[in-house]
């Protein structure tokens, strides 16, 4: 297992600061560093990805005495370093590609999910900006292509009229995820109007306008497959389903509640998944076509009034559901910054038997794994 370690957690990073990459050994529990980056943030680390098998490791880092962004690929038990000329959100299947948006630019509407640099070395993006937007990265030759730039993506998906509406804010490219085939991308923008611009937290702040598009790996066939008309009463963490014909999240829409949701890939259906069950945390759908597992953030579903959170297990078709565990994820540092809260955020292994969930134990960040064998 690969994990990022931080260099503190009682403060906000700042750029220059690097932490480290660390592989576990499963069975033998020992562990080793195997290189220093300067690429990260709170929330998603460098954001380690394994590429085609356990001799790549791909990762975010920073040049600190030039401020350039690129990323690498590692093999781990050589030392042997590919340099990839843009940053990784996402590995395909295959290993052969990494997609992302600039990650330099994504705290701008909300920090902890890319890297770190100086203000004054921060690109500003609009939706017509042309030299931004979905970078594809070629992660055995390292070199790096544009395959949509914002401006594509906003022409191609929306009217003269939204362009002249929104062309004046600022607008970033978020999450990228390839499809469990690694045949298409899901990827998110984020907008906020320039009257906020260099706000801290415009998520937070609720002045963020979301859309989803999905396209072809090779950039065609791109469409809005979740709308901002959707996400105006709330919504978050959408993913992949596996069958590929449609996404998930959670999304309150003109519903009462927050629900766990389908939608579409071409945006003509954002539907419920189950009427009676209330959705939350961090939803992924086990490919068995058998349950849902997610977790919970304090402010939302169970709330025991103590610093533990449940990890789900919802049940499909029926919506009976199985708190597997509560763990402690409340960090005291939270406090001072939201950036530095610990999101449990369960995610499956590539065989969907073993799930990762991050807690917050003994005063520091743990990772723990769970055998789902049981429920297979």
């Amino acid at each position: 297992m690969a994990l990022f370690r931080m260099p503190f957690e009682d403060h906000v990073p700042q750029p220059g600061d690097a932490g480290e990459i660390v592989l576990i050994d499963l069975i033998e529990g020992t562990e080793k560093v195997v290189s220093q980056s300067y690429g990260f943030e709170q929330q998603m680390g460098a954001n380690i990805n394994w590429g085609a098998d356990d001799h790549q490791l791909l990762f975010n880092d920073v040049n600190p005495d030039t401020w350039e962004v690129y990323a690498v690929n590692l093999n781990p038990f050589t030392g042997k370093r590919i340099r990839l000329e843009a940053g990784v959100y996402h590995a395909s299947p295959d290993g052969l590609e990494a997609c992302t948006g600039n990650p330099a630019c994504k705290r701008r509407t909300q920090p902890g999910y890319g890297v770190l640099l100086p203000d004054n070395k921060t690109p500003v993006v609009t939706i017509l900006s042309e030299d931004e937007g979905l970078f594809v990265t070629d992660t055995q030759t390292g070199k790096s292509r544009l395959l949509l730039s914002m401006r594509d993506i906003f022409e191609t998906c929306f009217s003269k009229a939204y362009i002249d509406q929104y062309k004046n804010g600022e607008c970033y490219l978020f999450h990228s995820k390839y499809s469990p085939s690694g045949k298409k991308i899901m990827f998110t923008t984020r907008w906020i109007a320039a009257e906020h611009h260099g706000h801290p937290d415009a998520n937070a702040a609720g002045l963020v306008t979301f859309n989803v598009f999905t396209c072809n790996r090779d950039g065609s066939d791109l469409q809005i497959s979740i709308g901002q008309e959707h996400w105006v009463n709330g919504g978050h963490h959408t993913h992949w389903h596996p069958d590929e014909a449609y996404l998930t999240m959670n999304i309150r829409k003109d519903w009462d509640k927050m629900y766990f949701a389908r939608a579409s890939l071409d945006g003509s259906v954002v539907e419920k998944v189950l009427d009676d069950v209330q959705g939350s945390g961090h939803p992924t759908f086990h490919p068995n076509g058998k349950f849902i597992l997610t977790d919970t953030y304090f402010n939302e579903y169970i709330q025991y009034g103590d610093d533990t959170t449940p990890i789900r297990l919802i049940w499909l078709p029926d919506g009976q559901e199985e708190i597997l565990m509560r763990i402690s994820t409340r960090s005291p540092y939270q406090k001072t910054a939201s950036v530095l809260r610990v999101d449990p955020h369960p995610a499956w292994d590539r065989t969907f038997r073993y799930a990762a969930v991050n807690a917050f134990l003994e005063n520091t960040r743990r990772v723990l794994v769970l055998d789902m064998e049981q429920y297979l």
